[in-house]
């Protein structure tokens, strides 16, 4: 792995590290599960004792119920190289601490110069200047993989080896001139290849609503904003772009409006017409939804390409977060919401 690598999976495992927090020593795993294979790294994460755990370690309840689901490209993705073995048509399965493995890879990004949580907004995102317009890897992009991101004195390798009679994930860092030598090694769980199935994303309908949200648009100040007012708050989005989030208790009612938002389109959507855009209510848990956009304030600067929220109504909110490039790979939230009848929705 090269740097920028690191830095890329160090990105997307703190965000969802404190969406599981912690273990509390006594076991393996904290309600998360990877799975490798010869072509992508899947992380599979449930929110953990409700707790939405930060850097520091402290944290607050709301994060139950909540599923993440990541893919990422293996090779010219997270990895210069990489090969599996394994009997079960070369695919590995293991549960591991998130938080252990977010501290490894920090130590090691910082043993490297790469500044990890301390100073992650330094770092630069993953530029695939070899992929053409079909999202081919090309051999240019290989040979840019291995010129511009490997500096030949330095060689960090992600195994899975047995440290102390134990299976462990290790992260192993050393130099050519033998100036750093840094060993990490995490605790797993090895699971049966077939357990996998335990662990796949929730299944959803057909979301109503599909609103892509520029960048510079983040949801989550406002989130943290409405929570410290009510524990509940409704979003009403519609196909024609537009996303109002609203608070209503006994002390105060507050409307929030997002317009030219990006409506996706789906082939299995409903169709509809621009006078009449298909229109969906959510009641969700506040806590719930901020520790759902911890994201957009761990990630470095130009770590994501883009992100959708889709709402389900009466099932689901989903938001799909899109790597940048976009090919490396994405994470996708699974909040669940509360049931709103009839005339409520009316």
């Amino acid at each position: 792995m090269a740097i920028e690598h690191l830095q890329l999976l160090h990105n997307v495992i703190v965000p969802i590290s404190r969406l599981t927090g912690s273990s509390d020593g006594k076991s393996i795993g904290s309600g998360t599960t990877i799975y490798i294979d010869p072509e992508v790294m899947r992380i599979s994460a449930r929110g953990g004792a409700g707790r939405t755990v930060d850097d520091s370690g402290a944290g607050e309840q709301g994060s139950k119920g909540i599923a993440c689901f990541s893919e990422l490209i293996a090779v010219n993705g997270i990895f210069l190289e990489h090969k599996i073995e394994s009997i079960a048509d070369n695919v590995i399965v293991f549960d591991i601490d998130l938080v252990h493995l977010r501290t490894a890879l920090a130590a090691t990004l910082q043993s490297l110069g790469g500044g990890g949580a301390v100073d992650s907004s330094k770092s630069a995102p993953l530029h695939n200047s070899g992929v053409d317009g079909g999202g081919r890897s090309s051999g240019r992009n290989a040979s840019r993989n291995s010129s511009s991101f490997h500096s030949p004195s330095i060689l960090v390798v992600m195994k899975l080896a047995k440290r102390g009679g134990l299976p462990c994930l290790c992260l192993d860092t050393s130099t050519a001139n033998g100036t750093l030598d840094v060993h990490h090694a995490v605790p797993v769980r090895i699971l049966r290849a077939e357990e996998w199935q335990h662990h796949l994303p929730p299944v959803v309908n057909t979301p109503d609503v599909q609103l892509e949200f520029q960048l510079e648009r983040p949801l989550r100040p406002v989130i943290e904003r409405l929570k410290a007012i009510s524990p509940i708050i409704y979003l009403e989005g519609s196909m024609a772009g537009e996303l109002v989030l609203k608070i209503d208790n006994d002390n105060v009612s507050v409307k929030t409006f997002y317009d030219k938002l990006i409506p996706r389109v789906d082939e299995e959507s409903t169709s509809q017409s621009q006078s009449d855009p298909v229109r969906c209510t959510l009641k969700v848990d506040s806590k719930k939804l901020l520790a759902s956009l911890q994201w957009q304030s761990s990630m470095a600067k130009g770590s994501v390409s883009s992100y959708i929220v889709c709402m389900i109504q009466n099932e689901m909110m989903v938001v799909h977060v899109v790597l940048n490039p976009e090919d490396v790979g994405f994470f996708t939230y699974y909040i669940p919401v509360h049931f709103l009848s009839p005339d409520l929705l009316d």
